[in-house]
């Protein structure tokens, strides 16, 4: 019979929530720890002055020391956790708990191997010392312990001599045969004392009927109200509504700023002066002009503060208006790094309605507004030191630009060539188009967009002479298809980088307020059309060209899509969008030829067209005969017609016999 003992001194359920912190807290623990894998690829980033001086800004704000620990919410959770284990760890080491096993040569004092006779004369010593009419009572001591003990001798030396005795021990454990089992439950006696019983009630009520609901009903709503790209449904319902086919980047930067006040994203900021705001303005309007906010199809007003806030605070960015006030720059960082998520959904809208031009207007904002440069103006002013009379009189971009410098002797020449040497121009080593398995492209066929791509930055002197790729052995052509092979079916869309390559780090954004990745976007459109064929894909890590690693110094990737239905030729545009560099697209069209199967020889079709081929007394097999396509006969209509001709023989044989006796 089983009898259940609750815990009352709170050990099991001290190791119970030992245990269950361990399985949390361990790997949460590891988490915290630097990472020491090492990367197989070196990163560069930029080194001028004002991205150095950030970066250190930077380092400084996310620094933690003992007096500014700047513990998150991970970390005090991970540290709480830490602090209840030590104390449990302490409480279960110094609980004494009694555990012990019925030994009989203990009980008597006997060591073990002792002989039967032995232990006899042993006993009989015992009981003369320990026997109750023997025994004088000492103080404290009462007639039960006494006897108790006589009785625990006798029963140690019973299990050691008596046959039934001895067996109850070996198969229970206890002389006296099997005894009650007992079992530990980590729940102290509190809980399930009746007393306690409406209390108890009570707190599970809370806990499950009021809490729970709430937290759930609370994760539930609060996640169906915002989209996949991170916004509010209403803030996307806004950018449905007025992104149009012809929306201009005015429209967007005001979209932009309509979607900060609906998202309330100054709520965690401590809003300016009216004051404040409204030298910003006169300061943005004193650079932008007398339109300043105002766009052909949506309008500001003046009752709408958050809207106008954050318009000035944009404007003011891509003009690079210094803002004074400290509380306007906070909500400016805030703003800008909000902008993130609202240009996704932007995009997400465009491409929904494979809008070309709109699509490149949303991009081209995310880079005008890593560089603080208004859409449209000249790229030369994303690199420092550069006024707007400057861009005018130089024609040539930034090499013409770095030449008059070094010319003049400026000491701004180093400076701008440290940003050129690590600029991210794209170059488009190689693209085609390829399909597994096939020769040429067929109607509806997978195809895969195989593109090389490396960084060239406009410092890099081109060779004059293409690299000259080393002859390969049959063994090394085949491993080279293999690899090629396994990328096309595999599920990444870039390949591994070539050992000793470089890529981007933190590229040239001074005035961004946190290091930034580049990243670029690839995709297939028709730009007669206005039409987006294949949606872009975000690519990453394009390493710069390296002359000693040549012809190896790129990366592959790839974009799959579906082949047109149609047999023809398709003058496709291969669009290339980074997310950091302003006016470094690059744009390449490219022909698809779409074949009919006809073009494929008997060997590439194969078994190919006995397999596609269904039979004709399947329903597949009557469809495509009503199509006029090809068919397998059955194997029935073979062997009937075979039967036939048979009997045709056969009939034509008794005829010749018939008229040749009637001849005789």
């Amino acid at each position: 019979m089983a009898n259940y003992q609750y815990d009352d001194s709170g050990v099991l359920a001290s190791y119970f929530i030992l245990t269950f912190l361990t399985i949390v807290l361990v790997p949460l623990t590891f988490t915290f720890l630097p990472s020491t894998s090492k990367r197989k690829t070196q990163i560069d980033q930029c080194e001028c002055s004002k991205c150095q001086e950030k970066r250190v800004t930077l380092k400084k704000a996310h620094s933690r020391s003992i007096l500014k620990p700047r513990l998150g919410y991970k970390a005090v959770a991970v540290t709480a956790g830490w602090v209840l284990f030590a104390y449990l760890a302490h409480k279960v080491a110094t609980t004494n708990t009694e555990t012990t096993v019925y030994d009989p040569f203990q009980i008597l004092g006997l060591s073990y191997g002792t002989t039967e006779k032995e232990i006899k004369r042993h006993y009989k010593k015992l009981s003369l010392k320990f026997h109750p009419d023997k025994v004088v009572l000492a103080e404290n001591q009462t007639l039960a312990d006494v006897e108790a003990k006589f009785v625990n001798l006798t029963k140690a030396y019973k299990s050691l001599t008596d046959e039934e005795t001895r067996q109850n021990l070996e198969q229970y454990g206890h002389p006296d045969g099997k005894q009650e089992f007992s079992m530990g439950l980590a729940l102290p006696t509190w809980v399930v004392a009746s007393k306690n019983n409406i209390w108890v009630l009570g707190i599970y009520a809370i806990l499950f009927g009021g809490l729970l609901p709430v937290f759930v009903s609370r994760w539930w709503y609060g996640s169906r109200k915002f989209t996949k790209d991170g916004v509010l449904g209403s803030t996307a319902q806004l950018f449905f509504k007025r992104i149009r086919e012809d929306t201009t980047s005015s429209d967007l930067i005001l979209l932009l700023a309509r979607a900060w006040d609906i998202e309330d994203g100054s709520k965690n900021v401590k809003p300016a002066s009216g004051q404040a705001l409204g030298k910003l303005e006169a300061d943005v309007k004193a650079v932008a002009g007398a339109d300043f906010g105002k766009t052909p199809s949506t309008k500001t007003r003046k009752e709408d503060v958050v809207t106008r806030r954050a318009l000035a605070l944009l404007y003011a960015h891509m003009l690079r208006v210094h803002v004074q006030d400290s509380l306007l720059q906070a909500e400016q960082n805030a703003l800008l790094l909000a902008c993130q998520p609202f240009l996704t959904s932007m995009l997400s809208i465009a491409l929904s309605h494979n809008w070309l031009a709109c699509s490149l207007n949303v991009m081209h904002l995310h880079a005008a507004l890593a560089q603080a440069i208004f859409p449209g103006s000249d790229p030369l002013l994303a690199f420092p030191s550069v006024n707007k009379e400057e861009v005018k009189a130089v024609e040539g971009g930034i090499t013409a630009y770095m030449k008059a410098l070094e010319e003049k002797s400026d000491p701004r020449h180093e400076m701008v060539k440290r940003v050129a040497d690590k600029w991210g121009r794209l170059d488009v080593v190689d693209s085609q188009f390829k399909v597994i398995g096939e020769r040429i492209v067929t109607p509806g066929a997978i195809v895969n967009m195989v593109i090389k791509l490396r960084l060239t930055p406009p410092t890099m002197i081109p060779s004059k002479s293409e690299p000259t790729e080393p002859e390969e052995t049959v063994e090394e052509r085949k491993k080279q298809i293999k690899k090629e092979e396994d990328f096309l079916n595999g599920k990444t869309d870039a390949d591994e980088l070539f050992p000793g390559l470089t890529t981007p780090g933190s590229a040239h954004a001074p005035y961004w307020p946190q290091l930034r990745k580049p990243t670029w976007w690839v995709m297939i459109g028709d730009q007669k059309l206005n039409k987006v064929i294949v949606p872009p894909t975000r690519i990453t890590d394009v390493p710069f060209a390296n002359s000693g690693k040549a012809p190896n110094d790129y990366r592959t990737y790839k974009l799959q899509f579906q082949a047109p239905p149609q047999v023809g030729v398709y003058t496709f545009q291969l669009v290339f969008v980074s997310d950091t560099y302003v006016g470094e697209d690059v744009k390449l069209f490219l022909p698809l030829k779409v074949e009919d199967l006809s073009a494929l020889d008997d060997e590439e079709l194969g078994e190919e067209d006995e397999i596609s081929d269904p039979d004709e007394d399947t329903l597949a097999g009557q469809m495509a005969a009503m199509r006029g396509g090809k068919v397998k006969r059955s194997a029935a209509y073979d062997s009937d017609e075979s039967s036939t001709d048979d009997d045709q023989s056969s009939g034509n044989g008794s005829s010749d016999s018939d008229s040749d006796s009637d001849s005789d």
